[in-house]
């Protein structure tokens, strides 16, 4: 099992070069926001994301490489916003 701050770690680092902030909600989910640090634009909001499928780094790198996708192909409406 990794830790919760293991894993908000990897996300994190998983979208460089642009910034990532993990956080838990009450429910034990994650709310993952990427953006841009210099301007503030916000490029992906997820609300809601299940810690329960998690538990491998494969997994973590699939959820990644989702979201990178969600995010490149929405990159011209602007910010992507994903409950999960």
């Amino acid at each position: 099992m990794i830790s919760t701050l293991e894993l908000r770690h990897i996300i994190e680092c998983g979208f460089q070069p642009l910034s990532c902030t993990c956080t838990v909600n009450p429910d034990g989910s994650l709310m993952i926001k990427v953006f841009d640090s210099i301007s503030g634009r916000v490029d992906l909001l997820v609300t809601a994301v299940t810690t329960s499928e998690l538990t491998s780094s494969r997994a973590i790198a699939n959820l990644i490489g989702e979201l990178r996708s969600e995010m490149a192909a929405h990159q011209a409406t602007g910010t992507v916003v994903l409950s999960r």
